[in-house]
């Protein structure tokens, strides 16, 4: 049987846990789980993947370099190109999967 981390977790601090207040106990792990869930694209890089989108609704976003490729025809070009910008920024974005 595999246990996940936050059950491993949750076993380690039992015998602290029960030393405290119910409304520390549900802090506690309130914090445990948000520290599990860690976010795997920033803030600002949603907001360049909104601006590439809203160039792709007014037909004004192009692909390829310095504007000279066609016109981005789907949306998920537009989220791509979005997501590529704020890699190029530095933005904390996962690496894109090869093909």
């Amino acid at each position: 049987m595999s246990r996940t981390v936050q059950q491993e977790m949750k076993i380690d601090f039992s015998e602290e846990l029960g030393k405290l207040s119910q409304r520390s106990i549900v802090f506690v792990e309130t914090c445990m789980a948000r520290k599990a869930k860690k976010r795997k694209y920033s803030k600002s890089s949603g907001s360049d993947v909104k601006n590439e989108m809203h160039r792709y609704k007014k037909g004004t976003a192009k692909s390829g370099r310095g504007g000279k490729g066609g016109r981005v025809k789907s949306r998920r070009q537009a989220i791509a190109i979005g997501l590529s910008k704020a890699r190029k920024k530095g933005k904390k974005v996962p690496t894109r999967k090869k093909s």
